[in-house]
């Protein structure tokens, strides 16, 4: 451990700050970063935080790695993670191999020996909203061991008014210390797309950054450019900075509501939505989104939620953004009924449907709100008679296991031979090469348009979008 002797040595000079010399004070924190005088605690080794974790390794800083969980502690510690993110592994085990890595189960300690915190912590809830439980004792944690000239960041997308109506007041609390004169605060939201977070983190968008104060911003700016390779964007507030990364999600998540509403005005007139797409959005001002069987992940469907929350006390009616949630929201009921029309007529009861992909999205393996639980509610409402779920990635879930009619394999001709009917969920690649030798004489719903039509001959199959 790092005794708090050796800390003031390394922390930044106080006066210097008071100067407003921030600029050149931080000259030398390349080097500190570098040599591994400059800890950084990540605090929630999940999505977000283990790519974070492996992005900082990857620069040569000195990272530790925090969570409550033993399982991925003691993965950690092996230099391996949970989340099977490219790079993340390799930057683990390097770490680890090289003592750049250390590993804490006890929060405070981690505070005490770092200088840079930031707050990865999980804030969904299983309905959708915020649940800043994670966040506020993660803050108890690091006020009691923060020290002067400490920087905090807090990283997850949170609704706004989150970083000082909640964090802060805690860490001021706890610490006795007064934020922006004897330490900073940061809003540093997470801009990944998983799958490819390093990627994202490191080349392929600028980082946001926002701080409580001057002194804040300034140390925020100098801090973070030196992992995103595109540079910084500098909110005037934290309050704007949380904003932002909510209308990322809204946009696509209404401009999604969209391309489903179309898609679904396509089938009742007849015509190929697909066909029509490619075409209007070869005008470069017209760019409609893929229509899909649901919108899941810890994303899409849940920052619309903190805006709307946030829109009811302020008492502004954001119809468009609720109307898109509860439209995207509706899609696996309407996907169910339209790929059922495929069925001569049967009693459901003696079907059997296979569902392809558990993971909200394909080339993942992260199953949080995926559409497909949803799917299966409609399905056991209409009491069929067997639910097979397939998923390349997913090896086990405990949702899926509590249902005695209802199982997940991983073995794509298992899944497809037992089926009357299958059902697109996930946009896997696997899926995607599916064809009629693969389908055999099940009935085909492709809930993602993955699929082209010349790979269908003689299957009896249908599209959203395009129904035969």
């Amino acid at each position: 451990m790092i005794s708090k002797k050796n800390i003031e040595k390394i922390n930044i000079d106080e006066d210097v700050l008071f100067d407003n010399n921030i600029s050149q004070l931080l000259l030398s924190l390349d080097n500190k970063i570098r040599s591994g005088e400059f800890r950084i605690a990540i605090y929630g080794l999940g999505h977000v935080g283990s790519p974070l974790a492996a992005v900082w390794l990857r620069s040569g800083a000195h990272v530790i790695g925090v969570d409550k969980s033993k399982y991925i502690l003691d993965s950690a510690k092996k230099g391996r993670t949970h989340i099977p993110e490219p790079g993340v592994n390799e930057a683990f085990e390097k770490g680890i191999n090289n003592k750049k890595l250390s590993i804490y189960d006890d929060l405070v300690q981690a505070s005490n020996d770092s200088f840079l915190k930031m707050i990865c912590v999980p804030v969904l809830a299983a309905d959708g909203t915020a649940d800043l439980s994670a966040v506020k004792k993660v803050a108890v944690a690091i006020g009691k061991g923060l020290k002067k000239n400490d920087v905090v960041a807090l990283n997850p997308s949170v609704p706004p008014g989150t970083t000082e109506d909640v964090v802060i007041p805690i860490l001021q609390k706890q610490s006795g210390f007064t934020v922006e004169n004897d330490f900073y605060v940061v809003y540093n939201p997470e801009r990944i797309y998983e799958g490819r977070a390093i990627e994202d983190i490191e080349q392929r968008y600028p980082g946001v950054v926002a701080g409580y104060g001057k002194r804040s911003l300034e140390i925020s700016k100098k801090i973070f450019s030196f992992i995103y390779q595109k540079g910084v964007i500098s909110m005037s507030n934290i309050k704007s900075a949380e904003t932002e990364k909510l209308f990322e999600g809204v946009y696509r998540d209404v401009n999604i509501a969209l391309a489903n509403e179309l898609a679904i005005f396509s089938e009742r007139l007849g015509i190929n939505f697909w066909e029509v797409r490619n075409a209007a959005n070869s005008q470069p001002f017209c760019h409609i989104h893929k229509p899909g069987i649901g919108v899941g992940g810890a994303c899409i469907p849940v920052y619309p939620q903190f805006i709307l929350k946030t829109a009811k006390v302020l008492e502004v009616d954001c119809k468009l953004t609720r109307s898109g949630r509860l439209l995207n929201n509706s899609m696996p009921k309407y996907c169910v009924r339209q790929a059922l029309k495929l069925i001569k007529p049967k009693k459901y009861k003696d079907l059997r449907i296979t569902l392809l992909g558990l993971a909200f999205r394909g080339g993942v393996s992260d199953t949080r709100l995926s559409p497909t639980y949803d799917v299966i509610k409609e399905l056991h409402k209409l009491k069929v008679k067997e639910i097979t779920v397939h998923d390349p990635l997913v090896k086990r879930d405990d949702v899926i296991s509590k249902h005695k009619n209802t199982t997940l394999i991983n073995d794509l001709d298992v899944a497809l031979k037992k089926a009357d009917l299958v059902i697109i969920i996930a946009d896997h690649d696997e899926y995607k090469k599916l064809n009629s030798n693969n389908i055999g004489k099940s009935m085909l719903y492709d809930g993602r348009g993955i699929i082209s039509e010349d790979k269908l001959t003689g299957v009896n199959h249908a599209m959203i979008g395009n129904i035969n």
